[in-house]
């Protein structure tokens, strides 16, 4: 197998396993599953990921580092910093039956019991908030944002969108995805002096 092909290999198991995650959970997530479901073997899969840990913790990296790909884009954009806290808090925010919340949740959940996870999605978790901190502090160097602790706002809007999300992913139709928005933007507005309809 050449390196490209071992690459592309690579990358449809990841993508594979995260489908799987995302159905049967990850502590009921079996390497045999994902093989079944790549159509492959378990010893190719046992090839590219020593152990089971190491493949769940791998795929949950996969699936976020797609959101942080995207984040990426609005970070290097041209945007003011308002347009950027827009997109981030839209790009944030769940919708439908997201495959990419209920694996945070459910990497979250797992790296209570799991070292290798809970690193990774610290590490992961921390950029998300890092780089919202970045966005707000660069609205108030600008004069957009009035705010005295922007890592504290990143961290307070993060926590509340974190569980609203929760609550329409685990529990659906006790609130609406519009409903979500609102409170996000309100939120948001408080820490950052604005008024929730600049963040329509």
């Amino acid at each position: 197998m050449t390196r490209r092909a071992a690459e592309i290999r690579l990358d449809a198991l990841l993508r594979t396993a995260c489908d799987v995650i995302a159905e049967r959970g990850i502590a009921n997530t079996r390497t045999a599953d994902v093989a079944e479901a790549a159509g492959v073997s378990q010893a190719l899969v046992f090839y590219h990921f020593a152990t089971k840990d190491r493949l769940l913790a791998q795929a949950f990296a996969y699936a976020v580092e797609q959101d942080l790909a995207r984040l990426d884009a609005v970070l290097r954009s041209s945007a003011p910093p308002l347009a950027k806290l827009r997109r981030m808090l839209r790009l944030y925010a769940p919708t439908g039956r997201s495959t990419s919340w209920s694996i945070w949740i459910d990497g979250w959940a797992e790296s209570l019991r799991t070292p290798e996870l809970e690193k990774l999605s610290r590490r992961l978790d921390l950029r998300w908030r890092q780089d919202l901190a970045a966005v707000i502090s660069d609205g108030v160097a600008d004069g957009t944002f009035d705010c005295p602790d922007p890592a504290g706002a990143a961290w307070r809007i993060s926590a509340v969108m974190d569980g609203l999300a929760v609550q329409l992913s685990v529990h659906e139709r006790v609130i609406t995805r519009r409903q979500i928005a609102e409170w996000v933007r309100l939120v948001a507005a408080r820490e950052l002096g604005l008024e929730p309809a600049q963040l329509d």
